[in-house]
């Protein structure tokens, strides 16, 4: 058995990493404060794509391309372990009314990724539910949805077949234990734990484990409120993105809509105020959910960080200590490339993208 790895964190970043490590034939422990797969990877959308990729940074983009591409065959072999499906749905996506069409037209040619314009004709018939009133749409066909809670559970799943795999659940990780500048464990609820290597995944309460170490780790929680419709199956067969807002359809006839954007801090509360403007949102994308029920309103904590660039790596001076958090809005979008890049670090193999950008030596 090679190595003995901490991973603090039980949401996609956490699970994959664990999954990844595992898999090259690492021992693994996982933490997770709560259950695992119940903050912000479980309510999130699951669209496996930034929401406007051209207004991103190339290092997003590289690490996003790697993930799309790598989806459909993560999904199938997760469905072979777990026998949980994680649906990863290709819909294909319509942004509407770009103020910046052209920069997304460009962005799209630069990096070979298909996007054209579409008449707004074409959209009505493609997308018979979609509202009137948007006057122009962009389309990327072959973007992917991925049904996140199964995507979650299908996780939990096929770690918890493998014999060098440990979930501790409803542990929440306290501090670090040190031996002069290397680190060899953690502080938790259940007493100390220890291995050669700790990976914070802890998603926005990743700077709060970072600061009991002097560091300063610029990642904070930003609240994201979405709300979920049931609708017949064909009722919208893509997705489609208008006003910062979006509409995802599931194979079931699910559709859910987000979401706003809050800085209060580690508040989950959904409010009325957010309920009555996503269901405003909702209607005048597709008038037609005017007549469905909310069957669901909830709140998660994204892991806002500087440009949303994450931090993928080892911790300077603090021999032991790796990084894979502050993926901010794309957590699920950028998990596999995140989590092989972590992995392809830990044990010394060439990396799959190049790791500079993301390295927290400089950024902490």
């Amino acid at each position: 058995m090679k190595q003995r790895t901490i991973v603090v964190g039980g949401g996609v970043i956490g699970l994959l990493s664990a999954y990844g490590l595992a898999a090259a034939g690492c021992s693994v422990l996982l933490c997770e404060a709560s259950a695992t797969g119940t903050e912000a990877s479980w309510a999130g959308g699951g669209i496996v794509s930034p929401l406007f990729p051209w207004r991103y940074r190339g290092s997003i983009s590289a690490l996003a391309h790697w993930s799309q591409d790598y989806y459909p065959k993560l999904g199938e072999a997760l469905k072979q372990q777990s026998g949980i499906d994680p649906e990863v749905h290709e819909t294909g996506l319509y942004w509407l009314d770009l103020e910046d069409e052209d920069q997304a037209l460009a962005w799209a040619s630069h990096h070979c990724r298909q996007l054209h314009r579409v008449d707004m004709e074409q959209v009505h018939t493609a997308v018979p539910s979609l509202g009137d009133g948007f006057s122009s749409a962009v389309y990327m066909p072959g973007v992917a949805n991925v049904r996140n809670p199964r995507l979650l559970q299908s996780l939990r799943a096929a770690l918890a077949k493998l014999p060098n795999v440990t979930i501790v659940e409803h542990c929440p990780v306290s501090g670090f234990v040190r031996e002069g500048t290397r680190i060899v464990g953690v502080h938790t609820a259940r007493g100390e734990m220890r291995a050669e290597h700790v990976v914070v995944a802890a998603g926005a309460w990743s700077g709060n484990l970072l600061a009991t170490l002097g560091l300063e780790l610029p990642v904070k929680p930003m609240k994201g409120q979405m709300i979920l419709f049931k609708c017949a199956e064909d009722f919208l067969p893509s997705m489609v993105l208008a006003k910062r807002r979006y509409a995802i359809p599931r194979r079931d006839g699910h559709i859910l809509v987000g979401s706003t954007l809050e800085d209060v801090g580690f508040d989950k509360t959904t409010t009325e105020e957010a309920l009555e403007s996503l269901k405003a949102t909702a209607i005048d994308l597709l008038p037609g959910l005017a007549d469905a029920e909310v069957v669901k309103h909830w709140a998660g904590l994204r892991p806002a960080s500087p440009e949303g660039i994450p931090y993928i790596g080892p911790v300077p001076e603090h021999d032991g200590l790796w990084l894979n958090c502050g993926h901010f809005r794309n957590g699920l979008v950028l998990a596999p490339a995140s989590c092989q890049l972590l992995a392809d670090l830990m044990l010394d193999r060439s990396p799959c993208i190049d790791p500079e950008p993301y390295a927290p030596a400089g950024r902490l």
